[in-house]
């Protein structure tokens, strides 16, 4: 069974920082993009950052300059850390994974669009 589990995040005062980490487990041969979207109360879940197989990273405008995504291949893991919060920035934050490659039972699967179970990140101002 895979799954995604996430760690870090909590309680921060604006201007301060935090890390999420976002651990892939199972018989995973291989993973395609990674990325944190974020939902905030009364919002649409939102792309925070993505990052390729190859270490490629995008993110959209309002991190840019803030956020830091990276990832660990040999370990399945992806990593997030966010500089400069700000109170906006509150929201759960959610791992992705939009394609990997496991065996179950010796046998090849591909899994597609895998969520984590999210954490909840703060931000104070």
């Amino acid at each position: 069974q895979v799954q995604l589990v996430e760690s870090g995040g909590g309680l921060v005062q604006a201007g301060g920082s935090l890390r999420l980490s976002c651990a892939a487990s199972g018989s995973i041969f291989s993973i395609n993009a990674m990325g944190w979207y974020r939902q905030a109360p009364g919002k649409q879940r939102a792309l925070v950052a993505l990052v390729t197989g190859d270490h490629k990273a995008n993110y959209p405008d309002f991190v840019k300059g803030r956020f830091t995504i990276s990832r660990d291949n040999a370990r399945h893991t992806v990593y997030l850390n966010m500089n400069s919060l700000k109170p906006e920035d509150t929201a759960v934050y959610y791992c992705n994974v939009n394609h990997l490659l496991c065996y179950k039972n010796d046998r090849p699967e591909h899994k597609y669009d895998v969520w984590g179970q999210g954490t909840q990140d703060t931000v104070s101002s």
